[in-house]
């Protein structure tokens, strides 16, 4: 009957966390139910994370930060736990924190950690649609299953292996075979790609990039799940594509949301995007003197002259002067300025210009509007192009968090410069103390994301020192 069950060596896996963050939190217990053709082993073992339990994973799993004193760290664990998932179908509910938990303990120790997983969550909806709760608590009670220690890794995994016998004896094992294979079926990559892609790609946001085989960047795409969208690709339906046949490798940046997606995106199509060399915007300065006749002129200024993050005054971002002056040529027009005024005609100073002969100047280049009046409609006509400079003192830190609460981003913006992006708050200090102002310019595509976010409110903002630190306002 095992076998029957067992098709494939598979194991049923639970873990017990210090908290649900795969950057900070560490496995304080797994549990593993092992079944194949030989029958089924039960093993588990508490493990010291290196920290304290928090109070509330003491309450939900009754683990105290004494019980896991003496236990041994996850690095003499690692061979015995590798070898027991090994070879086997890693199963566990809600499979992407359990799977990802162990990887990425793994990879701290240089470990490569790869395996088939299934998702009882999904293939408990995959299998009984008709209902709309599956978690264990939920499926516990659906099928009267006794649970001698819930939140305790091993009986969970006990609960995961009685659900598979569970829904055996309810549906056709044909049934549930082919639900399996939908679920964590390895898709058929084409020759050239790496099948390791399958296995590494993780199921969250982020940003993409497809590279041909001498390296030339491809396509750059984000999205709200990597290893759904970039499979797609080589699906059967798009198998034949110019992109699908023309990709070699494919590298990715995971994310916690939107926000971080949409900043992975802008640093991986650096290649693909326009030079930012002559990046300019126009600022207005007093026209021969402090301004106190009123009289304020565009003048143009670059971002490799003037940091526009902290510049009062700008209007407008361009890529190249001659697209900065027909921007102010098109508003000038829009709203009746002298485009002599403006430096932008060849008209003489005193005399009319062509546009006030032709009534679409109020006539300030022939005396006709007073130079502060034509300064107030310049000002009204260039307010919406207005850029705002940073609000804060020294960089800030935005914390983005995914839907699950397992990941935490802390995206490091400074003078709307985007420093690059850290999971924990040890990070930041480095990364602050690291960087190369040089390479970190005025971007325009960086600025309208994040001043976006910042005026939407639904974003966490902690100011930080120059050193790294939290504010003490934060």
């Amino acid at each position: 009957m095992t076998h029957r069950l067992a098709p494939e060596p598979m194991v049923f896996v639970d873990l017990e966390t210090t908290g649900a963050n795969f950057a900070n939190d560490r496995i304080i217990e797994i549990g593993l139910v092992e079944v194949d053709e030989n029958g089924v082993r039960e093993w588990s073992s508490l493990i010291n994370p290196g920290k304290p339990i928090p109070p509330f994973i003491t309450g939900l799993t009754g683990i105290d930060t004494a019980m896991v004193e003496n236990a041994p760290a996850f690095e003499q664990l690692a061979p015995t736990i590798f070898e027991r998932l090994r070879g086997r179908l890693f199963i566990a509910h809600n499979a992407r924190f359990d799977y990802s938990f162990l990887k990425r303990e793994f990879k701290r120790l240089d470990i490569d950690f790869r395996a088939t997983n299934l998702c009882t969550v999904k293939l408990s909806r995959k299998l009984f649609p008709e209902h709309h709760r599956h978690s264990l608590d939920t499926l516990v009670e659906r099928y009267g299953i006794n649970v001698a220690d819930r939140h305790r890794a091993l009986a969970d995994a006990q609960v995961l292996w009685e659900l598979w016998q569970r829904w055996h004896a309810l549906l056709p094992a044909e049934r549930i075979e082919a639900a399996v294979a939908t679920l964590s079926g390895r898709p058929d990559l084409p020759p050239q790609i790496d099948p390791a892609l399958a296995d590494d790609l993780p199921e969250s946001a982020g940003a993409y990039a497809m590279h041909a085989k001498d390296g030339h960047l491809l396509t750059v795409k984000r999205c709200a799940n990597l290893r759904q969208q970039v499979l797609a690709h080589f699906s059967a339906a798009n198998r034949d594509s110019v992109l699908a046949r023309d990709t070699w490798r494919v590298e990715w940046r995971e994310a916690a949301g939107e926000l971080g997606a949409r900043l992975h995106e802008l640093t991986l199509s650096a290649p693909l995007r326009k030079s930012l060399d002559d990046l300019c915007a126009w600022q207005l300065v007093p026209h021969n003197g402090d301004g106190k006749e009123g009289d304020f002129r565009p003048h143009l200024v670059f971002a490799r002259d003037v940091d526009f993050g902290r510049t009062e005054n700008l209007f407008g971002l361009y890529l190249s002067r001659r697209e900065a002056t027909q921007a102010l040529r098109k508003l000038a027009e829009a709203h009746h300025l002298c485009q002599t005024h403006l430096g932008l005609g060849n008209g003489k100073a005193g005399e009319p210009c062509p546009a006030y002969k032709q009534k679409n100047c109020r006539g300030v280049c022939a005396g006709k509007e007073p130079v502060s009046m034509h300064s107030v409609r310049l000002m009204t006509a260039l307010a919406k192009f207005k850029l705002t400079p940073w609000p804060y003192p020294g960089p800030i830190a935005l914390v983005e968090r995914d839907e699950f609460g397992m990941r935490e981003d802390f995206h490091l913006i400074d003078g709307w410069r985007y420093l690059g992006t850290v999971q924990d708050e040890a990070s930041l200090h480095h990364r602050l103390d690291s960087r190369n102002e040089a390479s970190h310019g005025f971007d325009p595509d960086i600025y309208r994301i994040v001043s976006k976010v910042l005026k939407t409110g639904k974003i966490k903002v902690i100011p930080l020192s120059r050193g790294g630190e939290f504010s003490r306002s934060a």
